[in-house]
């Protein structure tokens, strides 16, 4: 029996909320319960057969068979609508994605060092019901810093903990990780990688592909002016960039702006 050769595009999914009443600091970055059903359709339209991340990266290593064209959709943060809406709506189309967890943002009570703004977050006890959903949950961060601006034994704090609490949670393994705002450095991806994840997943705004970075994957970032037509062209492997590309000069120059920002004011919330 042949195998299919994986579409050389992937696209690589990145969601917040999923809420007609968000906060304003994440409005830009949410849709609407319509809208994401309606993004649902194309994808489920496209022919394409949706994988969590760790599937993803276990297919193009060889470690697992992935199918012909593959479509990744996850979710960050851990806002209300995961547990209550948006699993839900994913297990209804029958649907899987990775929902990253930025653990110290959860309810009831965020951690007194949580950087996220106020908004309604799921719980931690809610994890099992994403999981339920048949959703991948991986860690994102205690506090949700800028990870390249921190000292390694503080990165080192941010990615072990989250993954032994998530782990204790649903007692099986956690090997997907997210960075908070996309911001990874040569130096986190090897402190991820030897936290014992197997990817991570940025931002960068571009189409994954058969040669991206496990612990760099590209992801397209939905924001409440993209539509199903948008995301039917990401279907196609079409309207944007194409992963692995280098870091621009721009993007080594902020990193080094933030660093010295953090180092006079500690760590703030991107924005």
């Amino acid at each position: 029996m042949t195998v299919a050769p994986v579409a050389e595009r992937i696209p690589v999914l990145l969601y917040h909320a999923v809420t007609d009443d968000p906060p304003g600091w994440i409005a830009r970055f949410t849709v609407s319960p319509k809208v994401f059903g309606e993004q649902l359709a194309a994808i489920a339209d496209s022919g394409r057969t949706a994988v969590t991340a760790t599937q993803l990266v276990d297919g193009l290593a060889g470690r697992a068979v992935l199918p012909d064209r593959p479509v990744v959709i996850t979710i960050d943060d851990g806002f209300a609508d995961l547990p209550a809406f948006t699993a839900p709506a994913l297990a209804d189309r029958g649907l899987t994605a990775t929902a990253y967890l930025t653990t110290g943002a959860l309810g009831p009570t965020p951690a007194p060092d949580n950087l996220l703004p106020p908004a309604p977050m799921m719980t931690l006890r809610q994890a099992s019901e994403v999981r339920a959903c048949g959703l991948e949950v991986g860690a994102h961060t205690i506090t949700h810093p800028q990870l390249d601006t921190l000292r390694p034994a503080t990165v080192r704090r941010e990615l072990s903990e989250p993954k032994a609490v998530l782990e204790d949670a649903l007692g099986c393994p956690v090997p997907a990780f997210a960075y908070p705002h996309g911001y990874s450095s040569p130096r986190v991806r090897r402190l991820v990688r030897e936290a014992g994840y197997t990817s991570a997943t940025a931002v960068r705004n571009a189409l994954s592909s058969v040669r991206d970075e496990p612990y760099r994957i590209a992801r397209l970032m939905l924001t409440n002016t993209d539509t199903a037509a948008d995301v039917a062209r990401w279907m196609a492997g079409e309207g944007a960039p194409v992963a692995p590309h280098p870091e621009g000069a721009k993007t080594v120059g902020w990193r080094w702006y933030r660093r010295a920002r953090t180092t006079l004011s500690g760590p703030t919330f991107a924005g």
